[in-house]
């Protein structure tokens, strides 16, 4: 029985994807930093837009943006890592306050339920990790191995940081040219269907990415104020840190709320540091996901928890941690094309029986 010509070309299109996917995923180190430099040129590709409309010529125009990129996040590097700093020796210097409040209140605690006298120091706390590392065999190779990796991955971190700002260079100088190369490749039955699909999975992005950025200002003063309010001598750092991981869902408010419960019980040892520490994520939790993503990105996107939770664990698998930065906008303009093609199936014979 012979092919037909539409067959045939659904099963080449079938092979052509799967050929992308199997390249995206053994090349995905490689990738990586072209991916990051893409999204980095779709951010600031507006503010080269409007220079180019106002006459400034195109490479310059690139220039002067991506000096104020570097520019901002120098004087965001000079202004919050100092801080940083000071706050990790504050927190060192708690520890022994800390431990002397543990011997004092969990170790009668644990020797009236369990018979077992503990006792919190930082000499048994080195103690017990010697012992454990006593009887790791192989530790110096492995220590050895580390290392190696270490150097190695240094090494593509520093290519990376290179790499990364020259690909984002030429992707903003020649973006309209890029498109319209990409647009003539098409095929002419599906450019149209295809610039549509572009234009939608356009909006969503730039919907995401700019509302997202929105988002993480608006949780990183709210976390930050609230827990200043509450007296967290950490205050700083952990808002900052739980404001700036909400881009990936639960990882940031789960990671903050450890890291203010430790806080709280460092400082302040008993239990009403951490009840104001937990009203405040409590808080921002709500306010976040029922007020401000809803209002600054919308429900365009529309990703269920449990795509969300896949996206992240698949992205990450493929890209490491960058992934977990492109599992969502690439979700986002992934989702486009699966609406377009749940609306084909609908209309299809497939769905709808012989006509």
């Amino acid at each position: 029985m012979p092919l037909s010509d539409a067959y045939i070309r659904r099963v080449g299109w079938l092979a052509i994807a799967f050929a992308a996917f199997a390249l995206v995923y053994y090349l995905g180190p490689v990738l990586t930093p072209f991916f990051m430099a893409a999204i980095l040129a779709y951010i600031f590709q507006p503010l080269v837009l409007r220079l180019d409309r106002r006459r400034v010529p195109r490479t310059l125009a690139v220039v002067l943006v991506m000096l104020l990129g570097f520019l901002l996040s120098v004087l965001l590097l000079l202004t919050v890592v100092p801080l940083f700093i000071k706050e990790i020796v504050l927190l060192a210097k708690q520890v022994p306050a800390f431990l002397d409040w543990l011997n004092r209140t969990l170790a009668p605690w644990i020797l009236a339920r369990t018979g077992i006298e503990v006792n919190f120091d930082a000499a048994t706390l080195r103690q017990m990790l010697l012992d454990a590392l006593k009887g790791t065999e192989g530790l110096g190779g492995k220590l050895l191995d580390s290392v190696r990796m270490g150097g190695l991955g240094l090494v593509g971190l520093v290519a990376n940081v290179v790499l990364v700002p020259v690909v984002q260079f030429y992707l903003m100088r020649d973006w309209e040219l890029m498109l319209a190369r990409i647009e003539r490749l098409l095929p002419r039955p599906f450019a149209a269907r295809a610039a549509q699909l572009a234009r939608e999975a356009d909006e969503a992005l730039a919907q995401y990415l700019h509302g997202q950025l929105l988002v993480i200002l608006v949780m990183s003063a709210f976390y930050t104020l609230g827990l200043w309010a509450t007296g967290l001598a950490f205050f700083l750092p952990i808002g900052i840190i739980t404001g700036v991981l909400v881009f990936v869902p639960y990882v940031g408010a789960a990671l903050g709320f450890v890291l203010g419960t430790i806080a709280a019980l460092m400082q302040f040892h008993d239990w009403s540091g951490p009840v104001w520490v937990w009203i405040v994520f409590g808080l921002g939790q709500a306010i976040e996901g029922n007020l401000v993503t809803p209002k600054l990105v919308g429900e365009r996107i529309g990703l269920h928890p449990i795509a969300v939770i896949f996206a992240l664990l698949a992205f990450g698998q493929v890209f490491g941690f960058v992934g977990l930065l492109l599992a969502l906008p690439a979700s986002a303009v992934l989702l486009v094309a699966l609406r377009g093609l749940r609306a084909r199936y609908l209309e299809s014979d497939l769905y709808t029986g012989p006509k």
